[in-house]
């Protein structure tokens, strides 16, 4: 079975905003995932928890102890070549760019590899919210770097007023029209907002459970504030109004993860849906021979209507499956992992 393409997030944001402080938050919560990193231009970690992980060729200390780093000074495509090989069996990279780096180059860099290995996972921009005002007066292209962005986090939100904090929200809704803004202190996210753990020795199809990470007590999850929207549907969905509804999705609405039934307009193939912010991606998978084909998906969000998304989503099922909507389908195919 070929292994899946493995999710590159990239971590940008200007000097001081809180990347770093981010990043260790996600290496000590990882929920069993095995992270890889790659520290601006300084060389790339291979992370199991908080073990090493991979062969050691310098060390690199951070915040929650000394970590293993496999520099390699060839370029990021060997970096990224590097920490996608099988044994070192990654689930997710993350690229913590410079304070100073272009954003719109780093993307370049990415849609540019030509690992098959890995795939683009979106671009996560952190924003200071103390110091937005002064660094936006001093560097204007910080405006422009928001448009590049899948997902904008308004950091430090506990050195700001209410009222500041909100004032930003909608500034930053304004410069990234579209683009979710979660608002967060001390890069306090939960992990699962970006990438899906995958704990060993797991085997088997990803079920809906899984998808939910139900337990029976979430008060002390960082993902308590958050929202969460579950939609079943036995009948397919139709791949031209799903596509409509991802592409104007409700403000606040920043994590869909599923599988969906799209029936025979997708000659009855299987497609996983990832999304983090705008960024959004479908992959061609295979229903197992005994699975019930049907539509399961989970929706994260702060602020969000639950009901009216349930309500979209239900408009989203197909009246009539024997009419398919193959054209629809190229909509679907366009954001497909090849």
């Amino acid at each position: 079975m070929a292994r899946k393409p493995i999710p590159v997030l990239i971590v940008a944001g200007f000097l001081g905003s809180g990347k770093t402080t981010l990043l260790n938050h996600l290496l000590t919560n990882d929920q069993g995932a095995r992270i890889g990193v790659i520290m601006n231009d300084f060389g790339a970690i291979g992370v199991d928890a908080l073990s090493v992980a991979g062969q050691v060729d310098a060390m690199v200390s951070l915040s929650n102890g000394c970590l293993c780093c496999a520099v390699d000074a060839r370029g990021l495509d060997a970096m990224l070549g590097k920490l996608s090989e099988p044994k070192a069996e990654i689930d997710v990279i993350v690229i913590e760019a410079s304070g100073l780096a272009e954003p719109r180059d780093l993307i370049r860099l990415m849609i540019a590899s030509e690992n098959q290995a890995i795939t683009y996972g979106g671009l996560i921009e952190v924003v200071d919210a103390a110091e937005f005002g002064e660094n936006r007066v001093r560097h204007p292209e910080l405006d422009q770097h928001l448009g590049f962005a899948d997902l904008v986090l308004l950091n430090k939100t506990d050195r700001v007023p209410t009222a500041e904090r909100e004032r930003l929200t909608s500034l930053l809704a304004e410069l990234a029209p579209g683009t979710p803004v979660l608002a967060t202190e001390f890069g306090r996210i939960d992990p699962e907002l970006f990438f899906d753990p995958e704990p060993r020795p797991k085997t088997g199809q990803m079920s809906f459970d899984d998808l939910r990470h139900d337990h029976a007590d979430h008060s002390e999850h960082i993902h308590a504030a958050y929202e969460s929207v579950e939609f079943v549907s036995d009948r397919p969905l139709n791949p031209r109004r799903l596509v409509k509804f991802l592409e104007a999705r409700p403000r606040g609405l920043y994590r869909i993860k599923g599988f969906i039934d799209f029936g025979p307009s997708a000659e009855r193939q299987k497609f996983a849906m990832q999304s983090v912010g705008a960024f959004l991606r479908f992959e061609r998978t295979r229903w197992a021979r005994d699975e019930q084909r049907r539509t399961e998906l989970v929706l994260i969000g702060a602020g969000i209507d639950s009901q009216a998304v349930h309500a979209d989503l239900a408009a989203c099922v197909e009246n009539d499956p024997s009419e398919a909507d193959e054209r629809g389908m190229m909509l679907v195919l366009r954001h497909t992992q090849s």
